[in-house]
């Protein structure tokens, strides 16, 4: 059966959350609510931060807040497009965390703890720059004012604007890769009106997402049949090289690798740097919170398949152990942190 039968759209539970945590819980660091009627004209400046918490590595400020990280003639540039709080408690999103559990979240990443039992994350993107300037866009955020986030989400993102700093232009992108279809993964892919933001690039999709789809989701409808449309969606079919391989599968300076981790969402994957001998795993969310990475085993609220992201999830985390990688994280509020354990 090539499709799933359509469930209640993430961000009607997400705007259910909001709406039974009560505004007094959600409290951001500027501006109105991110659930507010009236969304901000421009998202506020978020302050640079330290890149990595722990054990860290070479991660370094750039222009606008962005974190570089360099794998030999290649770039990893984490682009933070929003920061507010989840639209509910971090227990009911977790709830098999144990106390002890949250502890070591908290060693890892303690400003994703707000007051009570509040969840502060990011909302980020990531950037790999080749050699002649070639960047390849790992997500696209929340977006702008208007995009399907906009009920729960703090938009509009800034993702324009920390590429424009990079010294990224739109046209610079040859490829987009969206890690799954949640609508703060795909924000700035298209504008409201259907057009693509990135018009020479291809957005890179595994196809188990895109088939697993109900024809009137508003992932479909809002950004796969405009990017089709376009002549602009290409869809993935499991672990793929998606630049770097030279002829006869070489590796002359790096490449980027499409990994599936399905469970979070049927068709999720996450995406392998390697270059100078380093390794990033920009990891979608496979891990969404660091409780997830202290302790793999707890589920997330809004996992489609608890059972096999859980799997991804030790996988995954069980291969950047053995093989030295670092971590490229979504929403924690670092971008770049070692595995834990």
């Amino acid at each position: 059966m090539n499709d799933l039968p359509d469930r209640p759209a993430r961000r009607q539970l997400l705007r259910g959350a909001l709406a039974a945590a009560g505004a007094a819980a959600l409290l951001p660091l500027t501006g109105p609510p991110a659930h507010a009627a009236e969304p901000p004209a421009r998202a506020p400046e978020p302050p640079a931060r330290d890149p990595e918490p722990l054990t860290g590595g070479a991660g370094q400020p750039a222009p606008g807040g962005t974190v570089v990280r360099r794998l030999g003639r290649y770039e990893v540039l984490a682009l933070l497009d929003a920061h507010g709080p989840f639209p509910g408690t971090r227990q009911a999103a977790f709830p098999d965390a144990a106390p002890a559990d949250w502890e070591r979240a908290r060693c890892i990443d303690p400003a994703a703890f707000g007051p009570g039992d509040t969840w502060e994350l990011d909302f980020r993107c990531f950037a790999v720059r080749r050699p002649g300037g070639r960047v390849t866009l790992v997500d696209t955020g929340v977006g702008p004012v208007g995009s399907p986030a906009s009920g729960w989400a703090p938009v509009p993102g800034r993702l324009p604007r920390a590429l424009a700093a990079a010294g990224i232009g739109p046209a610079d992108v040859e490829a987009v890769v969206l890690t799954h279809l949640h609508e703060d993964h795909y924000g700035w892919s298209v504008m409201p009106d259907g057009v693509p933001v990135f018009p020479n690039a291809r957005y890179v999709v595994q196809r188990a997402e895109i088939a697993a789809l109900a024809p009137t989701r508003t992932a479909m409808t809002y950004v796969v049949e405009p990017l089709r449309r376009a002549g602009l969606l290409h869809e993935a079919d499991g672990r793929t090289v998606l630049a770097g391989a030279g002829p006869g599968g070489g590796r002359p300076g790096g490449t980027v690798t499409l990994l599936p981790t399905p469970g979070h969402t049927p068709g999720h994957q996450s995406v392998l740097v390697e270059g100078g001998g380093d390794r990033v795993l920009v990891t979608g969310d496979v891990l969404v919170h660091a409780v997830q990475l202290a302790a793999p085993a707890v589920r997330y609220a809004f996992e489609a398949d608890p059972a096999t992201a859980r799997h991804s999830r030790e996988r995954l985390l069980d291969d950047a152990r053995r093989t030295g990688a670092v971590l490229a994280t979504s929403h924690l509020n670092r971008p770049f942190v070692r595995p834990w354990g």
